[in-house]
């Protein structure tokens, strides 16, 4: 996951240069009054974006694989616990009723 966030952030970073390079150069525009700064990275998003998804397919996949596991595994895991406090009030249970007769 850390690597899949690290390559979509070093995407991101490369279009912010890109795109501040076009807008310093005046072949896009400036945006309105003091909201240069803004304008550019909402530009940067705003082609990042569609580059990442084309681009970072198989890692994405990948990490939504490993989140997969990970619910998998923490479900298996509630499940035995519940399955162990189960049969630890059911042994309770049955004790105490063997006590009552």
């Amino acid at each position: 996951m850390l690597r899949y966030t690290l390559m979509r952030l070093g995407i991101f970073v490369g279009c912010l240069v890109v795109v501040w390079g076009l807008v310093y150069s005046g072949l896009a525009p400036r945006g309105l009054g003091d909201s240069n700064g803004l304008w550019i990275i909402l530009l940067a998003l705003i082609v990042s974006a569609p580059i990442s998804l084309v681009v970072l397919r198989k890692q994405r996949d990948q990490a939504s694989e490993r989140i997969v596991q990970r619910v998998n595994r923490a479900k298996a895991n509630l499940e035995a616990n519940r399955n162990q406090e189960d049969a630890a009030d059911e042994t309770a249970r049955t004790r105490a009723q063997e006590q009552a007769s």
